[in-house]
């Protein structure tokens, strides 16, 4: 979709929930393109650093293919104490981070990128504080049986089943989902795309 301008967005990720949370508000990108870049983080890279500095090279692997579009990246993660965890790899990995969740707080970090037209580009960081309430072995076995685990930052997604382990919650629910959509938007309006 074009926005009064005339100009596109891409949606530099995969994401459905990303473009699930867009077209909540009424934004509907023309184009989804998935960038392919190395996301390990770099030695002693601290977690914020790390959430900028890969929605940033999203957003430019996307852009370089459409330089008279807005493109729109972004990258979360979920940090316990200092440990980053990232997407589980098995059923396994999401055992042991939802041990490590349990009772716990940790923080939801999301990076996200505009590069518009003309190459001016915008970034944000976004936090939110969660604590989950304790896990017993039984939720947990329920909890990786229903499979939304799978390809999650830190082995769960707040938009199911796992919301009933959220006992507090501070700042921006969608950023826990995966795009904050308060700060994006004032992102787009403020690089000339208009969203109403």
């Amino acid at each position: 979709m074009k926005n009064k301008e005339g100009r596109k967005l891409i949606l530099a990720s995969a994401s459905p929930r990303r473009l699930a949370l867009l077209q909540q508000v009424g934004v509907v990108p023309f184009k989804t393109v998935s960038a392919d870049i190395e996301e390990t983080p770099h030695k002693d890279e601290p977690p914020k650093g790390l959430v900028r500095r890969l929605a940033l090279e999203k957003a430019q692997a996307v852009a370089k293919d459409y330089p008279d579009c807005f493109v729109l990246a972004a990258d979360t993660i979920v940090v316990c104490g200092r440990q980053i965890l990232g997407k589980a790899a098995s059923k396994e990995e999401a055992r042991g981070f939802m041990k490590k969740l349990s009772g716990r707080r940790h923080r939801v970090l999301t990076g996200v990128t505009l590069i518009a037209p003309q190459g001016r580009t915008a970034g944000r960081t976004v936090e939110t504080l969660i604590k989950f309430r304790s896990l017993c072995a039984q939720d947990i076995a329920h909890y990786l049986e229903s499979g939304e685990w799978e390809g999650k930052a830190g082995g769960y997604g707040i938009q199911g089943y796992a919301e009933s382990f959220v006992k507090f919650m501070r700042g921006s629910y969608s950023n826990v989902v995966g795009l904050p959509l308060c700060d994006t938007i004032l992102m787009l309006e403020g690089c000339g795309y208009k969203t109403k």
